[in-house]
Parts: C-alpha cells; structure tokens; sequence
C-alpha cells in the first residue's frame, strides 16, 4: 500500500491530497511545513488568527 503525499494550497494552507486545492481551486504545493488541525473554528483562536472559517488541516509554512 503506497501513501499518498499530501500537499498544502500556498493560499488558504488546506491540506490536501489532490492537485488542485478543493476551497479555491488553486495549484497546491509539496513543499509545506507543520501543520494545525482546526476542529470548531468558530471558538479557535489559532483559527481566527491565520483567517480560517472551516475546519480542517492547515499548514502553517508553504512554499
């Protein structure tokens, strides 16, 4: 069983593991750096300061 590699959008840091970001449609990036799980982004301060309005995993770092 192979694992696929996840990649990140350089615009609203999803992580993904498609090609394209499933949020805006952007291209996504293998070159990316930690990562956060946002789980109730209404009471989350981390997610109200990286100006997220959805749960889910996001990377802090993408290049």
């Amino acid at each position: 069983m192979v694992a696929k590699l996840l990649r990140a959008c350089p615009v609203c840091s999803f992580i993904t593991e498609e090609d394209r970001c499933p949020r805006d449609g952007g291209e996504t990036s293998k070159d990316w750096q930690g990562y956060v799980v946002i789980v109730d982004h209404a009471k989350s301060e981390i997610a109200k300061k990286m100006g997220i309005d959805v749960n889910g995993r996001y990377a802090l770092r993408v290049r």
